[in-house]
């Protein structure tokens, strides 16, 4: 029997009204879940969050909050096999719920170590010593960090339904901020199974997390400046938040992580059999089908110099012929299906916007072979491998194909490669393979303003390498630009989102007890 969504706030679980609409399984096209128009008034929830869970979560030091994360991190580990059935139906194999749901939850349990080994028992966090402002030593100043006592809304995209909300709710958590969470629509069943087994854990104050599964009418309207908008998924959606009178007009914190125009450059000192040649073969084709490629961070201009093109695109194609698309139940599936047939549509809409400018190298856009499933009742897409022998061709900086495709783009030298790679506005993260110390840094050089991450990849560090498109809790995740100008994750600075730094002046012996 399909189950209607709920919402969940002021301690419990509320049904939603008008009209519902169904949300599909992305490999089968049976209904999962029904998600409601409308879902509890959001001005009401995000003054429970501000007023019963910001209070009791301020309440609790850096350490207690620390050891409550932890316990709920192996709470959600008991449950993993649950999730992963329910993710299926999303059209996520076992590997791409490893990226989100054990991804999440691992997300949980870093801020919970790190906050317990680095941060005070207190409730607000110095940031730096005194700084003496007068010459008798009886003025001085520091800045503070306190907790601002509004709401952290998150707005979430379809492809991370368990990372999204995890990430963006541990440093706030953290920092001494109630989350309120709008998952998108698509896959917001998953997100309410894991809210549940978080509720039904006991761990967290009430009013520290909300949920709401409807649509999201209202919901920025009653944000003051006190809360804080996080937001990810597409660029247009972005602007659209950013610029909303109330966002703008009220100076609402936003941060946003946006999909970009990712890649990947191979050095110009690879050759065919270099250890390089294969790391970024093989590093192109997993961006590429991990969840069907719609991730924010997938690769999606892939820099060859010019010699070793055809190479490339050989070597590419030739593993990706060996990939099984099919039901992401499946133990032999490599790759399931997009999330929903719309967004299969948008993918093919794009494909066709990227062809006029590059040729098709590998895959169909219109026909794949499935395993263990209707092609076209799931939303089942090859993988696509396309080739623009113009690396400053307008289309491939300015489309995304948020699916499996990606762009071979032939080069000829760093500084033509470097301003290729600027023409896509920011990025969330960049890879440069290469065995040369000297071509790794002046890549660094040239692509780090237009990148949130760089991972220099090579024999010596592959390894230990956690991957093009991983976002790892310890490093920052966002970019300028296109994709989004923000900042998430980073370790403990994320937790600077969610606080206020004031500078606090007055005698040295005062400003030494608030370190304290």
């Amino acid at each position: 029997m399909t189950r209607p969504l709920q919402s969940y706030t002021e301690g419990a679980w509320h049904d939603g009204d008008g009209e519902s609409r169904p949300l599909l399984d992305a490999a089968t096209g049976e209904t999962v879940a029904t998600i409601p128009a409308r879902g509890p008034d959001p001005a009401r929830m995000l003054a429970h969050a501000r007023e019963v869970g910001g209070p009791a979560l301020r309440a609790l030091t850096f350490q207690q909050r620390a050891a409550i994360l932890k316990a709920l991190a192996r709470h959600l580990s008991g449950h993993l096999d649950e999730f992963a059935e329910l993710s299926t139906r999303t059209g996520a194999t076992r590997r791409d719920t490893a990226v989100d749901v054990d991804g999440g939850i691992a997300t949980l349990a870093v801020y919970a170590s790190r906050a317990a080994r680095e941060l005070p028992d207190a409730t607000t966090l110095p940031d730096g010593g005194l700084e003496p402002l007068g010459k008798g030593g009886t003025f001085a100043g520091r800045h503070l960090f306190t907790a601002k006592p509004g709401a952290a809304v998150q707005v979430n995209a379809f492809n991370f339904p368990v990372w999204g909300m995890l990430e963006k709710f541990a440093p706030a958590f953290l920092a001494g901020m109630p989350s309120v969470v709008k998952p998108a629509s698509q896959t917001s069943y998953l997100t309410e199974l894991v809210v549940r087994r978080v509720v039904e854990s006991g761990l967290l104050p009430e009013g520290t997390l909300s949920l709401l599964c409807a649509g999201p009418a209202g919901l920025l309207d009653g944000l003051g400046s006190q809360d804080t908008l996080g937001f990810t998924g597409s660029a247009a959606t972005a602007f659209a938040l950013r610029t909303h009178p109330v966002v703008a007009g009220r100076s609402v914190a936003f941060n946003a992580e946006a999909d970009s125009l990712n890649c990947s450059v191979l050095g110009p000192d690879v050759s065919i059999g270099d250890p390089e040649f294969e790391l970024y073969v093989e590093q192109l084709v997993t961006e590429m089908t991990v969840k069907a490629g719609q991730k924010c961070t997938a690769i999606r201009r892939a820099f060859v110099p010019a010699p070793l093109a055809d190479a490339v695109a050989d070597a590419v194609s030739a593993r990706l012929s060996r990939v099984t698309v099919g039901h992401p139940g499946e133990a032999g599936t490599d790759m399931g299906p997009l999330a929903a047939l719309a967004q299969r549509e948008e993918v093919r809409a794009a494909i066709g916007r990227l062809s006029a400018g590059a040729k098709l190298v590998f895959g169909d856009p219109g026909r794949v072979e499935v395993a263990g499933a209707d092609p076209e009742r799931g939303a089942f897409l090859s993988p696509v491998l396309l080739r623009c022998d113009d690396p400053r061709a307008g289309a491939v900086h300015e489309v995304e194909a948020f699916g499996p495709v990606s762009t071979l783009l032939p080069y000829t030298g760093l500084e033509e490669v470097i301003g290729a790679a600027a023409l896509g506005d920011g990025s969330l993260t960049g890879s440069i393979v290469t065995h040369d110390r000297e071509v790794a840094a002046r890549l660094v050089a040239g692509l780090a303003p237009w990148h949130g991450r760089l991972l220099v990849l090579d024999r010596d560090d592959a390894a230990e390498s956690t991957g093009h498109g991983v976002a790892m809790p310890q490093m920052l995740h966002g970019g300028p630009g296109r994709a989004g100008g923000g900042e998430e994750l980073g370790g403990l600075r994320a937790l600077t989102h969610y606080m206020q730094r004031t500078a606090v002046q007055g005698h040295p012996d005062f400003l030494r007890l608030l370190a304290e």
